[in-house]
């Protein structure tokens, strides 16, 4: 059984590892030698993009226990107050990636297969998990380490649609004779509010979760003080509910663009920055009640399932494997990427339980199913 001092002084020593996107290898050439000489595992190697691959046990089901590596970058100084632990990282997501890796170092080997993986670039580009993907690797059911509560279960992610656009309206004028020329950050105004009307005229409902949302996030134009733009970009970023899927609302905005650059006479290019579906599990998987029912287990309260409005690795690997995934952690998401990012250390304590739990349930009800199964198919 490791003890609270062991997992905190974990925590502790990977939160002092400073990992933005990329910086990973100091953390997963730690992650790699711990599991290996102190917590059981029987393999352990880092891939060719920098993910901790450590694996232990035999056979059905395989789990696979994903936690990312990386942070936003920005330092924010370690230390323990108020049962509070503070870095960053602290809440997105190490204390979900040190809790998996531990409560997987206490899984009995005959039970089944865990397959802990230290992920790269989550922040950035999913650089790691789509290696993971790649990898065609055999997997049952997966849970993604990010702060929920440890009394909420993640259950679905938006699909995200992110793109460049450009407008050019073909010349430019000086500032003291604007009716010479057209404005591209005038006429790209256009073009984001034909886009917003478009997407607010999807019929959704109040809740947030199941919306298509869209925003504005940068903007860049024009050459000079005094001379009227030529050109202009800008980035959309669409946020996509599971009734839909992100293919068919890039399509309906490309429409809207496409006929709103020919009403208003200019040019409007865009490029693709992001594609990714929207994923939600089956509520009633295996894996789903196993984590439920852990949750009630060490917190003695049923856990609420969520959806939520961001996107993650979970849609990556979810919707290539088409396997039961779920997203699981101590922290409040509220401090991640802040200054004041934190995890409440009995929280992250309790979370190892959770974590041990879940695998202890997600195998006693995999092989519930086969054996009814089988018997099905006997009778």
């Amino acid at each position: 059984m490791v003890s609270p001092t062991y997992a905190v002084e974990l925590l502790k020593k990977s939160l002092e590892e400073y990992t933005p996107s990329r910086a990973e290898a100091q953390l997963a050439s730690l992650l790699k030698d711990k599991s290996i000489n102190e917590l059981g595992f029987e393999q352990s190697s880092i891939d060719n993009v920098g993910n901790v691959i450590a694996t232990k046990g035999n056979g059905r089901p395989i789990i696979l226990l994903c936690g990312h590596m990386d942070t936003v970058p920005g330092r924010v100084p370690v230390r323990i107050a108020n049962g509070y632990m503070y870095g960053r990282g602290a809440s997105d997501a190490k204390g979900s990636l040190i809790s998996m890796l531990l409560a997987a170092s206490e899984f009995p080997k005959q039970r089944g297969t865990i397959v802990f993986a230290g992920v790269v670039d989550e922040e950035g580009n999913a650089t790691g998990i789509k290696e993971i993907v790649k990898s065609k690797s055999t997997i049952d059911y997966a849970i993604f380490g990010e702060p929920s509560g440890i009394n909420n279960i993640t259950i679905g992610y938006k699909g995200r649609v992110s793109f460049r656009l450009t407008c050019d309206v073909g010349s430019s004028a000086h500032a003291s004779a604007p009716w010479l020329a057209k404005n591209s950050i005038e006429e790209i105004y256009d073009l984001w509010r034909a886009m917003q009307q478009a997407i607010e005229g999807i019929k959704t409902g109040e809740d947030k979760s199941r919306k298509v949302t869209c925003s504005l996030t940068e903007i860049a134009g024009g050459s000079s003080h005094n001379v009227t733009p030529q050109k202009c970009k800008i980035t959309v970023d669409i946020r996509v509910p599971s009734a839909y899927n992100s293919k068919e609302i890039y399509d309906l905005v490309t429409c809207v663009i496409k006929d709103a650059a020919l009403k208003n006479g200019v040019q409007a290019t865009h490029r693709i920055e992001d594609m990714t579906e929207p994923f939600e599990t089956d509520h009633n998987s295996p894996l789903v009640r196993a984590l439920y029912l852990s949750v009630i287990d060490v917190c003695k309260k049923r856990p609420m399932l969520l959806r939520k409005t961001g996107t993650g690795d979970m849609n990556i690997l979810g919707n290539a494997y088409n396997i039961p995934v779920v997203t699981y952690g101590p922290g409040d998401p509220h401090s991640s990427h802040t200054m004041d990012e934190k995890v409440s250390i009995p929280e992250f304590i309790s979370s190892i339980e959770v974590f041990n739990r879940a695998l202890f349930h997600i195998s006693r009800l995999h092989h519930s199913r086969k054996r009814k199964s089988k018997n099905e198919r006997i009778g």
